[in-house]
């Protein structure tokens, strides 16, 4: 049994609105540790996410249709009944809440000169139970140095949901903590959708080590560049780059010296060469390690490998 996963499922029920909070917690313990988001969605049935699916949280005599008035609750309470401080975010589509869980919101989107200002009449939200793995890059982070302690730029690939953030979370935990064999390093977060550091009114809600610095909110490309100009950082962590300005920008920051950390949706360095974008990325030589996340059955298992560059060599 994962009490943590338990305890932390727990810690998310508290935040809904207190009808479908009893529900929730009346979950066995065997299926609140398997949860990865509890769904609400307007005159549907609450439901929790895993990996199997998603499955009704109450049984069928008891399921209470999620009403309008219970989403715009939720949202109140999570923004401390001050929306206007979370309007940016909320802009976006989420909101991060205080304790570290992410709130996907949907609804109407309000319109202003073609861009999108904010969202009303609210019919969904996806309440994602982010869970710390503290320790499961100790093993890694070894294999991603070089013998002065170096990171080598190293890209994170998995599937969706395969557990990519997870490890980078951690990878950046350890790398600013440093260890008995290995100083730390100064490592600076581009968060832009609040995944990895998952900041409240400016304080991170997850260990990330004493000497690392996170951006909030900012698009990845215009970050790494003011990360470089301001913090003078060793290493450059990001989730999820796909755009060829973000590529740009890591090009620059490589070019600085600045090691990088970087996932991608890909299943394996085969697949992530037929990938448009990162064959650029391969070609300029940035990236010369990759992690692929894959499923044991004890748990994540954690490869690294050598990047090929475009003809299939290795990387020196």
């Amino acid at each position: 049994m994962d009490n943590d996963r338990i305890r932390r499922y727990e810690q998310a029920a508290e935040l809904l609105p207190p009808r479908l909070r009893r529900l929730a917690l009346e979950l066995p313990d065997a299926r609140k540790e398997r949860v990865e988001e509890l769904r609400l969605r307007v005159r549907q049935p609450m439901t929790a996410l895993t990996r199997e699916g998603e499955l009704s949280v109450a049984p069928a005599d008891r399921e209470a249709l999620v009403t309008a008035d219970d989403l715009e609750r939720m949202i109140a309470g999570v923004t401390e009944y001050s929306r206007y401080a979370s309007a940016e975010t909320l802009r976006q589509g989420f909101l991060t809440v205080r304790g570290g869980f992410r709130l996907g919101v949907c609804g109407t989107a309000v319109m202003r000169e073609g861009a999108v200002c904010g969202l009303k009449d609210f019919s969904s939200l996806a309440l994602r139970i982010v869970c710390e793995r503290i320790g499961i890059a100790a093993d890694v982070v070894p294999r991603l140095c070089d013998p002065t302690g170096r990171l080598q730029s190293t890209l994170i690939l998995s599937p969706p949901g395969g557990g990519k953030t997870t490890l980078l979370r951690d990878l950046i935990r350890c790398l600013s903590l440093g260890s008995g064999e290995r100083r730390a390093l100064r490592v600076a977060v581009v968060d832009e959708r609040g995944e990895l550091a998952a900041s409240c009114q400016g304080r991170a809600q997850t260990e990330l080590g004493g000497h690392t610095d996170v951006l909030d909110g900012c698009p990845k490309a215009i970050g790494i560049t003011m990360l470089l100009r301001a913090m003078s950082p060793q290493v450059i962590a990001v989730d999820e780059i796909a755009t060829r300005e973000d590529i740009a920008a890591m090009c620059a920051a490589a070019n600085c010296g600045v090691s990088l950390l970087a996932t991608i949706h890909a299943r394996g360095t085969e697949e992530l060469a037929r990938k448009p974008l990162w064959r650029e990325l391969l070609a300029a030589g940035v990236f010369s390690r990759a992690v692929i996340v894959g499923a044991g059955e004890d748990g994540r298992t954690y490869t690294v490998e050598e990047l090929p560059c475009i003809d299939g060599s290795a990387q020196p």
